[in-house]
């Protein structure tokens, strides 16, 4: 666990890999969490 595991986020960041724990397109996920904090608002 950590930057020499493949598996983790902090591993694939410094391996500069993606996959399952660090897709290429965050912003996805980011804009999905936003649409419910816009509505309460």
């Amino acid at each position: 666990m950590g930057k020499g595991d493949k598996r983790t986020l902090r591993g694939k960041i410094f391996k500069g890999s993606y996959g399952k724990t660090r897709p290429h397109h965050p912003k996805k996920q980011a804009a999905a969490k936003a649409k419910p904090a816009a509505k309460k608002s």
